[in-house]
């Protein structure tokens, strides 16, 4: 419990920092940055529900800058043969993407790698604002807490095997491995 202990008090006396990570780390990669946060709010060293609050403006300022980020592309890049590509990948992972967009969005939350190519190609393809910035909120407020909770658990089942960080991390990293491979399924 030693080496837990070290990694408390690291987390602890920056956590500040930690939430800083949280934030910008939710924006470039959602799912390992929510289930460390899990697993850190678990061992004491993060609040849960300040890290909820961090992570669910992270996920908003990932909703609001994808949107941005794929009207710039259209507007400026719009001729560009590699978005054309993913314009052809997205079309393939959501084939109703232009018909359903609500339901569309909704579901690439919870696919690993897609949503940011769907949210990108949503601002792209001048999805309805309305319509898609209910369903990515929508979803992230459902994803969040979700993602945060297995994260809390992973830590719970791996404090329950060992006590030392070289254990524990080898738990975690199996466990989140186990879920990857679960979500590409």
């Amino acid at each position: 419990m030693h080496t837990v202990n070290i990694l408390n008090s690291i987390v602890q006396d920056h956590q500040v920092l930690a939430y800083l990570v949280i934030f910008i780390g939710l924006v470039f990669e959602g799912e390992i940055v929510v289930i460390t946060t899990g697993i850190l709010s678990h061992l004491g060293a993060l609040n849960f529900w300040v890290s909820l609050i961090f992570i669910l403006c992270g996920g908003a300022a990932k909703t609001f800058g994808g949107y941005y980020l794929g009207g710039l592309l259209h507007k400026h890049f719009n001729h560009i043969t590699f978005l054309k590509y993913l314009e052809r990948r997205v079309n393939f992972f959501m084939p109703r993407l232009k018909e359903r967009p609500f339901w569309s969005i909704f579901i690439s939350q919870f696919i690993m790698g897609v949503n940011y190519l769907v949210i990108i190609y949503c601002g792209y393809t001048r999805i309805n604002y309305k319509t898609y910035l209910k369903a990515d909120l929508f979803s992230t407020l459902i994803w969040a807490p979700l993602l945060l909770s297995i994260g809390y658990f992973f830590s719970e089942t791996a404090l329950s095997y060992t006590k030392e960080i070289n254990k524990f991390s080898l738990i975690i990293l199996l466990l989140v491995i186990v879920f990857l491979l679960f979500d590409k399924l």
